[in-house]
């Protein structure tokens, strides 16, 4: 399913660059076939912002090539934008009072960084509460990344994620719960998936809730669990949506600070880096150690260097995800945007399969 380019928002262009089917606003508007509108809430801070739309947007786009899909990118008060970065979203992004008025077919909420110990004490939690509200009413399907699968569950469960001893910053070994689920069709039941947070939602958490749980790894940790009609609100803890390079950024940046004597020595992403990495890395560091005692320059990290050795051993799942998420919305939704649901479908058992 092709995206369309139907705003100057400049990510359709970087996506075009890098080889992802985009269509022209004029040339969709003359194919008799009905779109899907998909919104992205991006929750994400500045650095990550637009990266985090191309990465959604492109997991979107590699869907089904048959129905053209709209993406309509908002975000909400109160997770403190930079001044560059609040004009580009004036600039490029919708508003939740138009994505109100037109509706959506499916939405995406991205994961945010947070400050306080009690999710409903951020900022962003009053009106991030209110797109969910809107969103449990209007919208097909919702699937929340991360963080926002965290506050989903404490919204509609009073459930507190639970910090971790360690935190859980890697690629870990998945498998398939519920193997004929069909937001699962056609996948391999066992995967990796990248992970980077300090908090859970347990297993045992979200079964009490009612939820199914359809991916977990090997440790017994949920990834994938979706709401009891199995379709309208979809969960992950993991990041099915990374780049091959995400983690080593999120180590550069953690490193840097190490040596700006802002933090700990970060330890190394489990299961990412081979040992040829490990060796540039420590080379790396020797070399910023002697430059830092003779008083000179640090050594640029050879971020182009590590790039080659790295592999992505979960992108062609988290399409299939996306793909079967996108088939199954285009399904049941109901031709008026703005209705979530074709008529005779069940709302409390969408797919039929309960």
């Amino acid at each position: 399913m092709p995206l369309v380019a139907h705003t100057p928002l400049p990510s359709f262009d970087k996506l075009k660059e890098r080889g992802q089917e985009i269509l022209p606003l004029d040339r969709a508007l003359t194919q008799d076939i009905r779109e899907l509108h998909v919104g992205i809430l991006n929750m994400m801070p500045d650095a990550a912002l637009q990266v985090t739309e191309r990465q959604f947007m492109r997991l979107v786009g590699n869907s089904n090539q048959i129905a053209q899909f709209y993406v309509h990118l908002f975000s909400v008060p109160g997770l403190g934008r930079s001044p560059e970065t609040q004009e580009y979203i004036d600039k490029y992004y919708t508003t939740f009072d138009a994505v109100k008025r037109d509706g959506l077919d499916a939405l995406i909420i991205t994961g945010a960084n947070v400050a306080n110990p009690s999710l409903d004490q951020e900022n962003f939690w009053q009106p991030l509460t209110e797109v969910i509200e809107w969103a449990k009413e209007n919208v097909t399907s919702t699937m929340c990344s991360c963080l926002s699968t965290h506050a989903l569950m404490k919204y509609f469960y009073q459930i507190d994620r639970v910090k971790r001893d360690t935190k859980k910053w890697g690629v870990y070994e998945h498998h398939v719960t519920q193997p004929f689920h069909p937001l699962l069709r056609e996948i391999n039941t066992r995967f990796d998936v990248p992970h980077s947070r300090w908090n859970t939602v347990t297993r045992e958490q979200f079964e009490e809730a009612g939820l199914t749980v359809l991916i977990a790894s090997f440790d017994g940790e949920a990834h994938m669990a979706v709401s009891p009609d199995q379709l309208r609100m979809i969960y992950f803890q993991g990041h099915p949506e990374y780049d091959i390079n995400s983690l080593l950024k999120e180590y550069k940046r953690d490193l840097m600070l190490y040596l700006d004597g802002q933090n700990d020595l970060p330890p190394y992403p489990e299961n990412y880096f081979p040992i040829e990495v490990r060796e540039l890395v420590d080379k790396f560091l020797e070399q910023s150690r002697l430059a830092m005692e003779q008083g000179e320059p640090l050594p640029e990290f050879p971020e182009d260097e590590l790039l080659p050795y790295l592999d992505n051993t979960w992108g062609d799942t988290a399409k299939a995800i996306f793909n079967n998420w996108l088939g199954v919305v285009y399904q049941v939704t109901n031709v008026v945007r703005n209705l979530p649901f074709a008529d005779g479908v069940n709302p409390d058992d969408p797919m039929g399969i309960l």
